[in-house]
């Protein structure tokens, strides 16, 4: 798989020249078909074949994958068409799914809009969509024909969208590079340069990835902030006005998983303030209640890194490094969202 990280315009066109598709299909939500189809419409095929969906991860689930499947077979999509996915994280995993599975797999490329996308979604061929309010309970490895990213389209995203995505470069950073970390937690979260950290992280998922393709270990250190913060986002996602980002619950969950990093003996105190400062300074914290921790524990007993009854976590053996497959009992996790509440 290649990740280019250049200007739409001639990213794409090179890509559709070098190939021979029968037909082209394209996957967008209300919002990136509004903002973001207008940049890559004209390089399109003329007959190309458009699928709207509705955005945000509620609809993430088989009754959308449902219709997109239908739009393709009405369409007489044979096995040689490609699906391009333009639009975030939902988009990604979605219209990745659909293709790997439409006819046993056709190809697809991803186009990634959001920051959360460009850094992490897009990169590694991990597809799925929610199920039972389970997220990403279904899916599967398949790797894109291509990732094109352009940084311009970071111009249509809300501050709200864009701050989500940065949880997954802080992310990058406390797993894999101490000195980059030490850079973005000196100044306030707007003044990075995104561009640059957006290529400084597709470089650090790229290489796990390629060592560990299918997360049978090392991979896994990418799930940091994952347990408790997917537990978090999955209670939270059908309250109404409490769902939150996918990004704002990593926060919540690096700070709980700090804190369990900490009690272990593995950073110190001065690396838990440190981390805690910097993401409650940049995300504010996320109102739960003492009496929402059991099921939020619950729903960490569906966490894909699990082996039997055993909830397993990846966690910080200090700042640029992270041991993965670390058992963590019930109420060792009570007392980290018992912390993050306090």
């Amino acid at each position: 798989m290649s990740v280019q990280i250049a200007s739409i315009s001639t990213s794409l066109p090179a890509f559709l020249d070098s190939k021979n598709y029968s037909r082209v299909i394209v996957l967008v939500d209300e919002l990136t078909q509004k903002h973001c189809l207008s940049k890559i419409e004209n390089i399109l095929p003329k007959n190309y074949i458009k699928v709207v969906i509705k955005s945000g991860e509620t609809n993430k689930n088989l009754t959308t994958c449902v219709k997109i499947w239908e739009v393709m077979t009405k369409s007489n999509l044979d096995r040689h068409a490609l699906m391009i996915n333009l639009g975030g994280g939902v988009i990604g995993d979605m219209g990745g799914f659909c293709a790997s599975t439409y006819k046993r797999g056709i190809d697809f490329i991803q186009i990634p809009t959001t920051l959360l996308a460009q850094v992490d979604a897009s990169v590694g061929g991990k597809l799925g969509i929610d199920f039972q309010g389970f997220k990403n309970h279904l899916g599967v490895f398949q790797l894109p024909k291509t990732v094109l990213i352009d940084p311009t389209f970071l111009e249509t995203l809300t501050e709200r969208e864009k701050r989500s995505g940065f949880a997954e470069i802080i992310k990058h950073c406390l797993i894999r590079d101490a000195a980059k970390w030490s850079e973005i937690s000196q100044i306030d979260w707007q003044e990075n340069d995104f561009a640059t950290l957006v290529a400084h992280s597709v470089a650090i998922k790229e290489a796990i990835v390629t060592e560990d393709p299918k997360e049978a270990g090392i991979r896994k250190i990418l799930n940091l902030g994952h347990t408790l913060g997917h537990a978090a986002e999955t209670f939270l996602l059908n309250q109404g006005k409490r769902k939150i980002l996918h990004g704002e619950a990593v926060a919540v969950g690096i700070i709980t998983e700090a804190y369990l990093s900490y009690e272990r003996g593995l950073i110190s105190i001065v690396e838990l303030e440190e981390i805690e400062a910097y993401l409650f300074a940049t995300y504010g914290k996320v109102p739960l209640q003492e009496s929402e921790i059991p099921e939020i524990i619950r729903l960490t007993m569906q966490d894909k890194k699990n082996l039997g009854n055993e909830v397993r976590f990846s966690l910080l053996t200090g700042i640029g490094d992270c041991g993965y497959d670390i058992p963590v009992g019930k109420s060792e996790m009570k007392k980290a969202l018992q912390y993050y509440i306090g």
